[in-house]
């Protein structure tokens, strides 16, 4: 039997964590580890712009690019990106943000055969499933990204701007009447 249960009440948590203590030992509960659209999101987010720019590409080709054309758009290599990668991973379990056991969305396709000792990236791939869940993320991110351009004129370097007066050398970080305070004597101030 699997249950999704979704915004629940924090008593119904409890209630419902208490009948499995009582049945754990008739019981397996699991976490669904599934890459799903906030969870994709939220690792898009912790990315730095080249891994976020590595996982486009492989979203953009339908789950299946060639290391060589990575590397053209990488010039630098593919480590840093990769790295960035598993460390998003590994921040995820640690936060809290999905379950151990959620297997990253990228994965490597090593060339060669299980003889060499040393085998380079020939590909990189991401599952349909988790393909679907970052298409979708990726849509959201540039949704939020993207800003409309900006249709003012830039303000003046030399605009005297909030919290400065016109004779002022530092901004005005107190009001002109400093408050009582509850804890000072009656009609004191400091």
């Amino acid at each position: 039997m699997i249950i999704t249960i979704e915004g629940a009440s924090e008593e119904f948590e409890r209630k419902l964590l208490a009948l499995l203590a009582e049945h754990r030992d008739d019981l397996t509960v699991s976490v669904g580890t599934a890459w799903d659209g906030d969870r994709a999101m939220v690792f898009l987010n912790t990315l730095n712009e080249d891994a976020r720019q590595f996982v486009r590409l492989v979203v953009e080709s339908d789950g299946h690019l060639e290391a060589a054309v990575l590397r053209e758009a990488f010039p630098r290599g593919l480590r840093g990106p990769t790295v960035a990668l598993t460390y998003a991973l590994k921040r995820g379990y640690k936060q809290g943000w999905w379950p151990e056991g959620t297997e990253a969305p990228v994965t490597v396709i090593y060339g060669g055969g299980p003889q060499d000792g040393w085998r380079q990236a020939s590909a990189y791939k991401m599952s349909g499933e988790d393909l679907l869940a970052f298409r979708a993320a990726l849509h959201r991110y540039d949704a939020t990204m993207s800003r409309p351009p900006w249709g003012e004129e830039a303000p003046s370097a030399l605009a005297v701007t909030a919290g400065w007066g016109a004779d002022d050398d530092v901004p005005r970080a107190l009001h002109d009447d400093p408050p009582t305070a509850p804890n000072f004597p009656e009609g004191e101030t400091r």
